[in-house]
């Protein structure tokens, strides 16, 4: 069985060696990461090449910018028979690839809890779910979302069958999003009240806990009708 671990990148240079290095002693010889890279200023792609491993691949985004974006360009590139989500900038902790493995014998996606930290991974919350009160279900999910994506493990039938490609719409479909909305609803989910990576949260993080800081409330509710409507016709 070979795992594909897909990555976003954009100016990661500071937190993204620690991250790979948290990933890499977790896979094998036929493992493979996919990064795609959203056209980053910094040094990024060096610090990436400069591990010198067959098992990363770097793919520049050359289509619609952003993040949703960025990951399904990662995805399109993924052959492995399990894919797992990873931000660049977070650590993945010893045990994540063997939780969320067994979860997957027998579900198409896992969604675990993540233990929140400061840029220098001192812990702010043992608990992300517990902080943001998240709730179980399709309906409590679609009204008040908080998971995100890089808590994400899914088959690469869930990803054939169900997630590709994309909504056009990415302001209004987040990836993680879209991910947890199909999961939960067609019941191919299953969601761990374990933390399996240390969350890192910064001034450059793209995302404020799985919200944009930004939306109006008529913003959040009419993503959630476009995303309701996709789901739907998604068979």
């Amino acid at each position: 069985m070979k795992l594909s671990v897909c990555m976003a990148t954009y100016n990661g240079e500071k937190y993204i060696h620690e991250q790979l290095e948290s990933i890499l002693k977790q896979l094998k010889e036929n493992d493979e990461i996919i990064i795609s890279d959203d056209g980053s200023l910094d040094g990024t792609l060096n610090a990436v090449r400069a591990f010198d491993d067959a098992r990363i691949q770097i793919i520049e985004n050359h289509g619609e910018h952003g993040y949703t974006r960025n990951f399904e360009n990662a995805l399109t590139h993924a052959t492995g028979d399990i894919i797992f989500i990873s931000d660049q900038d977070d650590v993945w902790m010893d045990n994540k690839v063997e939780r969320c493995l067994d979860a997957l014998k027998d579900h198409e996606l896992v969604i675990h809890d993540a233990t929140m930290t400061d840029e220098n991974l001192n812990v702010t919350a043992v608990s992300h779910f517990e902080k943001y009160n998240v709730q179980d279900g399709f309906w409590n999910t679609l009204l008040r979302t908080r998971y995100t994506g890089a808590c994400m493990a899914f088959t690469k039938k869930f990803l054939v069958e169900r997630v590709l490609p994309f909504p056009e719409e990415q302001k209004y479909c987040p990836y993680d999003y879209w991910l947890a909305y199909l999961g939960l609803y067609y019941k191919e989910a299953v969601v761990l009240h374990e933390p399996l990576i240390l969350y890192r949260r910064h001034e450059g993080t793209a995302l404020n806990a799985g919200e944009y800081s930004t939306r109006t409330a008529w913003e959040r509710i009419y993503t959630r009708i476009y995303c309701m409507k996709e789901v739907l016709g998604r068979k």
